[in-house]
């Protein structure tokens, strides 16, 4: 049989008509973002991330599933002179409220209000507008994941308003949401127990976080370095226990204490400022928002101490442990969980004064490193990122 090779090939199409290249390529797009779900992100600052665990997550799921999903993160406009169209492949999507404080609750609401128009499953944090949520269901069946973070009523900041407000609130995501998403197994064993329902466990990444020396400027500007020193960063709040860590160390002046922290924002943290900067192994700092300077400090003390008494996971032990740091930590089921028991726990000032006392060298060392070793087993952001897109 006779083959007519005189009709136009692929190549000679292309040759003749280049339009082709540009059409087929308008049409894979475009057929590309209709087979993508699209996925809304809530409730967090925005990106890029420049505040806290919210925005670090929202970076590191959109650029782990890039290409896997169309996103929508939704920012605050309060809070980003530069407003980008998209980052991470993500499109931003801008509301004209703070994220955080009252104002997060319409943030929110609105939020999610728009994102029902275009999203197919919609990722909210936290759970400041969900008292709103089962109204929103009513009106939309999309797909809604709630992560309800660390059972923000208990914290000690909130006024007995504001505490009635956000367990009202955190009541209302737990029931009306498809999936609740728990970052501890303390707090899924809290929500089984106090609404009948199984939270999906989905903790934090860490290996964003990289060891640092110091560099000659950090080193000539900070006297403790190059020194032994226990460190600790946080917002300065009691359910993070200031007060018994500075008690310890006022105790303890074998050791100096390097605490990195909003002093100014609250009267506690005043206060204690007051009370204890005069000690000279004391080194109070204000927040310091260079991310390398930070991480310099970090990555070269002693033993890390973490007080948080609430708040689930907190990402900066799941940081400190990645980076392989020898860890005392506040005895609550929070950090047992975290830990897997692996660190050093302590209940008072002077439970932490016997563990800087009595712990050797080498037993800090195998501390650190059974630290790394779990942070590379359960707090990767590839890991937690595929336990996100498995709920998508």
């Amino acid at each position: 049989m006779q083959v007519n090779t005189s009709l136009p090939g692929t190549d000679t199409v292309r040759a003749v008509f280049p339009e082709f290249l540009i059409l087929r390529h308008i049409y894979n797009r475009n057929w590309l973002s209709v087979m993508l779900k699209k996925i809304a992100i809530v409730g967090s600052v925005g990106l890029p991330a420049r505040y806290g665990g919210w925005e670090t997550l929202v970076d590191h799921l959109t650029s782990n599933l890039a290409g896997q999903y169309e996103f929508t993160v939704f920012c605050s406009a309060k809070k980003y002179e530069e407003k980008l169209s998209s980052y991470n492949g993500a499109k931003l999507e801008y509301i004209n409220l703070d994220a955080n404080g009252v104002q997060s609750i319409p943030y929110d609401v609105i939020s999610m209000l728009k994102a029902s128009r275009f999203a197919n499953v919609i990722v909210v944090l936290g759970v400041s507008g969900c008292i709103f949520l089962p109204l929103i269901k009513l009106i939309t069946k999309k797909k809604i994941i709630v992560n309800i973070d660390g059972l923000e009523w208990r914290r000690a900041k909130w006024s007995n308003f504001a505490k009635w407000f956000l367990k009202k609130s955190e009541a209302a995501a737990v029931r009306a949401a498809d999936v609740v998403v728990v970052d501890n197994q303390a707090i899924q064993s809290y929500v089984q127990s106090q609404y009948g329902r199984t939270g999906v466990l989905i903790a934090y990444g860490a290996d964003h976080a990289h060891g640092r020396s110091f560099a000659t400027d950090a080193a000539q500007k900070y006297a403790f370095a190059g020194e032994r020193y226990a460190f600790k960063v946080c917002r300065i709040e009691p359910e993070n226990n200031i007060d018994i860590i500075l008690e310890c160390f006022a105790m303890y002046p074998g050791m100096d204490l390097v605490m990195i922290g909003n002093w100014s924002n609250s009267a506690y943290g005043i206060v204690l400022r007051e009370k204890y900067a005069h000690l000279p192994n004391l080194y109070l700092l204000d927040p310091i928002y260079d991310p390398e300077i930070l991480n310099q400090i970090r990555s070269n003390c002693h033993i890390y101490i973490h007080g948080h008494s609430a708040g689930g996971t907190n990402p900066s032990l799941v940081e400190a442990m990645y980076l392989g740091l020898p860890i005392a930590y506040f005895d609550c089921d929070f950090n047992r969980f975290t830990t897997h028991g692996a660190g050093l726990p302590f209940a008072d000032a002077a439970g932490l004064k016997v563990i800087l006392e009595t712990s050797d060298d080498e037993q800090l060392k195998a501390i650190g490193v059974q630290m790394k070793s779990l942070a590379e087993k359960f707090y990767t952001w590839d890991r937690i990122a595929n336990q996100y897109a498995q709920l998508f």
